[in-house]
């Protein structure tokens, strides 16, 4: 997806489409963080940690289950 941005004041703004919003569970009052490599913007919505940290524990379940298949499939 293509977007441009839009003057805003003295300043430029990102409009996100409605369904994006939807998908990631984004609404107006959902804190955003934002970072960048000085190449990419990153904008991802502040979560709780705990459940980061229950899906940090899935993924590594999984990694430990599949990872050397995936790293397999990626060759």
């Amino acid at each position: 997806m293509v977007k441009k941005l839009t003057k805003h004041g003295n300043s430029m703004a990102l409009v996100i489409d409605r369904p994006v919003l939807d998908l990631l569970g984004i609404g107006e009052d959902t804190p955003l963080e934002i970072v960048t490599d000085g190449d990419a913007l990153v904008v991802t919505p502040v979560r709780d940690k705990r459940r980061r940290k229950r899906l940090h524990r899935a993924v590594e379940k999984v990694n430990a289950r599949y990872g050397r298949m995936l790293r397999n499939l990626a060759k």
